[in-house]
């Protein structure tokens, strides 16, 4: 097995995780770590003085080292994946991909020109859990999809470089294109900034399929508990994900509703099952993923193109919300005029 090297650009939250993970892997090290605040790399040089640090991501690109992560704040995604693919490295980019859809395109293109491995950090659909679940839904074990409901709520963390939409809905948003394999048709939001302007710390979000099927993602940073559930609506069975719930990650609901002659509706009540999930850290699923796909050149699971769709996604409800400001303000200043 090839030994690969790695270097990890960014060292706040998520790059100490995923290092630790590629370290873990057999015949994979970590060893070039870049970050622009100095302090973070003296305590990284006192913890692990084999690997080496610099504050300029361009050591990174010019060392010899086979991939990089990107675990930097998303607008600086593009520029630092493109200059590491650029100097013929694999790449792994934290969700999401990258701020706006021309950006994504620009990096897949040069991916397959440079013939490298683009990859984004969805870790979610790593998760056995959510895995269990997709082949459920995929057999048609759940019966035909009416809805999916996702809730991804917590107090915090408060970003002001992005909205609550961009920072967590692509995790939702990958596992429903994971769920069901195909993306939705339309997009509406309704998001709401309390604490500052024009940073949306609450949101809904609502997705529309070509075959009836619908999405609710309901996210927010001002919530007093954490919650990370999906919830599958089939007319067969219905199946509720609950990320925070380690020993009842996944349950089986035998239940639902039958229209036998408008407007009789009649309920089913069944056993509740609970499925044995042999439990892996997504993390060290995507890493593998990772370190596979170089190895071996095929496409890694959350490859470039998946990070693209999701882009192109969060850009659409960026639109949507852009313009719905814009009616409010034009709503609001006719109002204004009228009474004055």
């Amino acid at each position: 097995m090839k030994d690969l090297s790695f270097a990890v650009v960014g060292w706040g939250y998520w790059g100490p995780k995923i290092a630790r993970n590629l370290d873990s892997l057999p015949h994979a090290t970590v060893t070039v770590v870049a970050d622009q605040d100095a302090q973070r790399l003296a305590s990284l040089a006192v913890s692990h003085p084999w690997i080496k640090t610099s504050t300029q991501p361009g050591d990174v690109f010019r060392s010899n080292v086979d991939g990089v992560v990107i675990a930097t704040p998303v607008q600086t995604h593009y520029h630092l994946a493109k200059e590491a693919l650029l100097h013929g490295k694999h790449v792994l980019v934290e969700k999401p991909l990258t701020a706006n859809v021309a950006e994504a395109e620009e990096l897949l293109a040069l991916a397959e020109k440079q013939q490298r491995v683009l990859m984004v950090g969805h870790t979610f659909v790593y998760s056995p859990a959510v895995n269990e679940l997709r082949n459920m839904v995929q057999s048609g074990d759940l019966g035909k999809i009416h809805c999916i409901e996702t809730v991804r709520v917590n107090l915090g963390l408060f970003r002001r470089d992005v909205n609550v939409i961009w920072d967590l809905a692509p995790h939702d948003i990958s596992i429903l294109l994971y769920l069901l394999g195909k993306k939705p048709e339309q997009v509406r939001v309704q998001a709401h900034a309390h604490l500052l302007p024009r940073i949306h710390d609450i949101a809904h979000l609502d997705l529309t399929f070509d075959d009836g099927a619908t999405a609710h993602i309901h996210i927010s940073w001002l919530h007093p508990c954490k919650i990370r559930r999906v919830t599958v609506i089939g007319d067969a069975k219905m199946a509720v994900y609950d990320d925070t719930n380690p020993a009842e990650m996944l349950k089986i609901y035998n239940k639902g509703a039958d229209v036998h002659a408008d407007p009789v509706i009649s309920y089913r009540y069944g056993a509740i099952t609970v499925p044995h999930i042999d439990w892996i850290e997504p993390l060290r699923l995507e890493c593998e993923d990772f370190a596979n796909s170089i190895r071996s050149g095929t496409r890694p699971r959350a490859h470039g193109g998946a990070g693209l769709d999701v882009v192109r996604i969060l850009a659409a409800i960026q639109e949507t919300q852009e313009d719905l400001v814009k009616q409010e303000y034009e709503l609001s200043a006719a109002v204004n005029l009228r009474y004055k």
